[in-house]
């Protein structure tokens, strides 16, 4: 069986953040279980796969999962490694004023109609400066309070998200793809390799996965690693190292991208985050 562990980093009125990780031994379905509470989970580390009936979704670091209330769910681990994610639990109706009507179902209470969004860099980077700076005290709770409701309103925005699209078959190819990327995130893939493995060609698999996450492979796979560069800051003190163990050509390749990402370098964000 799996252990879950979960420290809370901040708890006010109006919120309670969590950072939860789970050792992902157990390779099967979990028992079904359910949240107390509406929650928002963002993982920044890992990968699990998230059963809703006959629906799953793909718990990785480019995407904000939903939790709602009372609604069983179950989940797996397809790799080897565990997970690790920010549980964001809101106040309801803090989440009802924040949370876009199209998203929501319909009738008595706050619950979301999907199971996951797509989440943007800036996203990502946000959690990662909540995580690092609560852990380390150099945020105060007012502040972590505004930044959560920031990264709420972005996760969930029009501009920075959005629904999956096409069909049940499409989204579970490009959830077979989103496993693969994240079981070796420093291998440099081809298009062709990607497709052996899933079983598709690949002019298919790539105008499938675009159609359904509306970005190319390429980056997908950049956006993840960058995430995990994000997690990994403060355990290395050679950011060269943390470039080639995420599979970038060079340290000014992994600069470039990161500056990209979350406008600003590596040692700029390690400065702010005081990692």
């Amino acid at each position: 069986m799996s252990i879950l562990t979960s420290n809370t980093l901040l708890s006010t009125e109006s919120l309670t953040l969590r950072n939860v990780q789970c050792s992902g031994t157990c390779r099967h379905r979990s028992a079904e279980e359910c949240a107390s509470a509406t929650q928002l989970v963002f993982p920044y580390r890992g990968v699990y796969l998230r059963h809703l009936g006959k629906d799953q979704a793909v718990a990785d670091a480019n995407h904000v999962l939903f939790f709602n209330a009372q609604e069983g769910y179950q989940v797996s681990h397809p790799l080897d490694g565990g997970d690790a994610c920010l549980s964001l639990d809101l106040n309801p109706m803090l989440l009802a004023e924040l949370a876009p009507k199209a998203l929501l179902q319909t009738g008595g209470g706050v619950a979301f109609r999907g199971q996951s969004l797509r989440i943007d860099a800036r996203a990502q980077a946000l959690v990662a400066l909540l995580r690092h700076g609560l852990d380390n005290g150099s945020i105060e709770p007012l502040e972590a309070e505004a930044l959560l409701l920031t990264l709420v309103c972005r996760s969930l925005g029009p501009r920075t998200s959005r629904e999956p699209a096409s069909t049940h078959a499409r989204r579970r190819l490009a959830d077979r793809v989103k496993v693969l990327l994240a079981s070796d995130l420093s291998r440099r893939w081809t298009l062709a390799e990607i497709g052996e493995e899933i079983g598709s060609s690949p002019v298919y698999l790539t105008q499938v996965f675009r159609q359904v996450e509306g970005m190319p492979l390429y980056r997908y796979q950049l956006q993840l690693r960058l995430a995990r560069a994000l997690d990994l800051m403060g355990e290395y003190d050679d950011l060269s190292a943390l470039a080639a163990e995420l599979g970038f050509s060079s340290h000014s390749h992994f600069t470039n991208a990161f500056r990209q990402a979350y406008g600003r370098s590596p040692t700029e964000f390690r400065r702010s985050a005081k990692v």
